[in-house]
């Protein structure tokens, strides 16, 4: 039987917004540092034919958007059909304020039953909605994670989950075990690696793919199994955010 293929690797642009470019010259220089795909972080100013033909001339794909979950409850439809027209079809709430936060089990399961019904209007316009975690929603609550309480409350049609690996380290988890139960439920994953315990003082803690603590040889094949679409880079505080993109693309490959 022939393996499936693997998945492309895209750029969370958030990797370079410290560098105050225009959507068009971000776009290009994911491409030059070698992704396949963009994932955005909301619309970039742009109206969708813009930011469309800017992905187009970078030969790029983007493959997935980051929309605050405020900004999704407002106009869920003016937010699918816009990333519909760049030919996107998933966007991923990607953090919560503390107010929002479940606090409890029964907080947790409230917020993953008010995620679906989001999740049931993106669907019907052809897109998925997936959540992106951080630490936060892996602490403890009566006995499991807050975001396993969440995702228990959601049917993974109406909610599906964008891991992001270095975050669940962070948290002191093993990513292998968190994704075991959500096969098929992680369409991209945010490939992120973190510093040792003695190297945290710089860059925020976080380093280029491959340079870091995370055990990508044992994490790439349950990303795989998790349902992996496109493996999506991103590093939150990059000194040099250029040479981490083109780095973490580079070993990123490499581990593949």
């Amino acid at each position: 039987m022939t393996p499936p293929p693997l998945p492309p690797i895209a750029l969370q642009l958030y990797t370079l917004r410290r560098l105050g470019l225009p959507f068009e010259t971000l776009v290009r220089r994911a491409a030059e540092a070698g992704y396949a795909g963009v994932e955005t972080v909301g619309s970039h100013g742009l109206d969708a034919a813009a930011a469309g033909a800017a992905a187009a001339a970078a030969g790029v794909k983007v493959c997935s958007s980051h929309v605050p979950l405020h900004a999704l409850e407002e106009d869920a439809t003016g937010v699918c059909r816009f990333n519909r027209a760049l030919g996107n079809d998933v966007v991923v709430v990607p953090w919560l304020p503390p107010e929002l936060r479940g606090g409890s089990a029964a907080g947790w399961q409230a917020l993953g039953r008010r995620l679906a019904g989001l999740g049931q209007r993106c669907r019907d316009e052809g897109v998925r909605l997936l959540y992106h975690n951080h630490d936060f929603e892996l602490e403890p609550v009566d006995g499991r994670t807050g975001l396993a309480w969440m995702l228990d409350a959601a049917a993974p049609e109406d909610l599906g989950l964008e891991p992001d690996l270095g975050w669940v380290r962070r948290a002191g988890l093993d990513p292998v075990a968190l994704l075991a139960p959500y096969a098929g439920r992680c369409p991209r994953v945010h490939v992120k690696d973190l510093a040792p315990a003695d190297g945290r003082e710089v860059d925020g803690g976080w380093m280029d793919v491959g340079d870091g603590v995370l055990d990508w040889p044992a994490l790439l094949p349950a990303c795989r199994r998790a349902g992996a679409e496109w493996f999506v880079v991103e590093h939150d505080e990059p000194s040099d955010p250029i040479r981490t993109a083109r780095r973490s693309a580079e070993q990123l490959r490499a581990l593949l």
